[in-house]
């Protein structure tokens, strides 16, 4: 069966997820997400993706990123895979395949859905009950979009932006916003969508 062909529009943001193959480990050791945001920031800069939010979990990957024209979420994806891959690899004395197939991504055409799938992104370490709040997980873009730390890997959507006229207000606003769990239809919508890589909105 031939694969289906992903549906994406340049400078519309894609939430995007790639999972550790047989859903194993694809982190190890703090150092090898270290070593995954220095490539997301590399490539992202590389191909002309902007990064929104992301969230590294053990076994998978949740991304929301622009791309400025089409094919780039493709080759960032591609670029940090040939390059993680060999690292965790060596590091961990292993071969083969780290990811499980391709990774999954759906665009996001809405801004309600948008700042949903902010929130979707980084409560994933609570609804995974690895941490009781989302500002205790390292390894995401909250304390950044939440809490105004610098992250170089982060580049704030417009919508983010309009959230409040300064980046404390913005912070505040967003706080509130993923402070509410996302509800049950709407983390229905947003699975069902990314299987199927539809628009979402």
């Amino acid at each position: 069966m031939p694969r289906v062909r992903r549906f994406e529009i340049a400078r519309l943001p894609q939430h995007v997820i790639q999972r550790g193959n047989n859903r194993t480990a694809c982190f190890f050791e703090p150092v090898d997400c270290q070593r995954y945001l220095v490539y997301l920031r590399e490539f992202s800069l590389e191909f002309g993706c902007a990064v929104h939010a992301y969230v590294l979990m053990t076994n998978h990957v949740h991304l929301l990123v622009t791309p400025s024209e089409l094919g780039a979420v493709s080759h960032l994806m591609h670029a940090i895979g040939s390059s993680y891959v060999p690292y965790v690899n060596r590091r961990q004395g292993r071969s083969g395949t780290l990811w499980q197939g391709r990774y999954k991504s759906c665009v996001v055409n809405n801004d309600r859905y948008l700042l949903t799938c902010y929130r979707y992104i980084e409560q994933n370490p609570q609804r995974a009950s690895m941490v009781a709040d989302a500002g205790d997980y390292p390894w995401s873009s909250y304390a950044c979009n939440a809490l105004g730390r610098f992250d170089p890997v982060v580049t704030p959507h417009d919508v983010y932006l309009a959230l409040g006229p300064n980046a404390e207000d913005r912070a505040r606003a967003y706080r509130e916003i993923v402070g509410r769990a996302v509800d049950g239809e709407d983390l229905t919508e947003i699975r069902t969508f990314m299987q199927r890589g539809r628009t979402l909105g």
